[in-house]
């Protein structure tokens, strides 16, 4: 199944546009196993969601154990919710063929986040995978993302529009998306005029002080889906107890309500 045929199956089964970050941080996490934890969250999530990401970096710092407890983290997953692997990935084309094989054949991803700063040819190696999502770093929620992507090129846009209109153009297999951060709504806006079709991962609500109600209403397609609202921390770290899973599963029905509540308001929930 294509990622985006996948993900919105699951979006309607589970009723969700959440997406639940898998960002395990030893220094927040209730004292258990790395698995015992990450599994703990999907076992109590796994039918709230749309999709997880776990984000490499965290699993990264952990070196050999912790890539061993990423590759099985995302075994966990049922099958029929995406994984979207939060890596970044993107280098010149032999490079990126490599991150490609490892994210795709070796991690056994849906998707993969991917930087476009070096070109098409960068990216090109992840298209090659039809049936896998490439999710495209396009107007990212951080406060130092104007640094770049407010910078104006040809015809006086700001880069983060360019970068939109070229995966626009390069989206011939249909399994390309953006990010989009939640902090800058009427750019989140703008992007969904220019890319109506494509899914947004958007990131930034909650501890970094997105609003959800703006993020959705200018998130969604028009049949209300495709907004992949991601939540991390607040899911994930809801308790440092023994209860962190059912934590987990009270913040995620929370949020996931709290959508569903938006969609009802606009007049797009299906």
């Amino acid at each position: 199944m294509k990622f985006v045929d996948k993900l919105v199956a699951a979006s309607t089964r589970n009723d969700s546009l959440l997406c639940v970050g898998i960002d395990p941080n030893p220094a927040q996490m209730p004292d258990v196993p790395l698995l015992d934890f990450t599994r703990g969250i999907i076992d109590a999530t796994r039918d709230l969601v749309c999709a997880y990401k776990p984000n490499f970096a965290f699993f990264e710092a952990m070196g050999i154990p912790g890539l061993e407890a990423l590759i099985e983290t995302i075994k966990y997953v049922p099958d029929d919710i995406p994984v979207i692997g939060d890596a970044k990935r993107g280098d010149i084309g032999n490079t990126s063929e490599a991150y490609a094989t490892a994210v795709f054949d070796i991690f056994r991803c849906d998707a993969i986040t991917v930087s476009p700063y070096l070109g098409y040819d960068s990216v090109e190696p992840f298209f090659q995978y039809k049936d896998k999502g490439v999710i495209i770093l396009c107007r990212t929620s951080n406060k130092g993302a104007r640094d770049f992507q407010d910078i104006a090129g040809k015809n006086s846009e700001p880069l983060f529009e360019t970068v939109a209109k070229k995966a626009r153009q390069w989206n011939t297999e249909g399994n390309i998306g953006l990010v989009v951060g939640a902090t800058y709504p009427e750019e989140l806006k703008r992007i969904r005029e220019l890319c109506p079709e494509m899914p947004l991962l958007i990131p930034g609500v909650g501890s970094q002080g997105g609003d959800l109600e703006l993020a959705i209403k200018y998130g969604v397609d028009s049949a209300g889906k495709k907004a992949i609202i991601n939540v991390s921390r607040q899911v994930i770290y809801a308790s440092k107890g023994n209860d962190f899973a059912a934590a987990a599963r009270a913040k995620a029905g929370e949020m996931r309500d709290s959508i569903n509540e938006v969609l009802s308001h606009i007049g797009k929930r299906s």
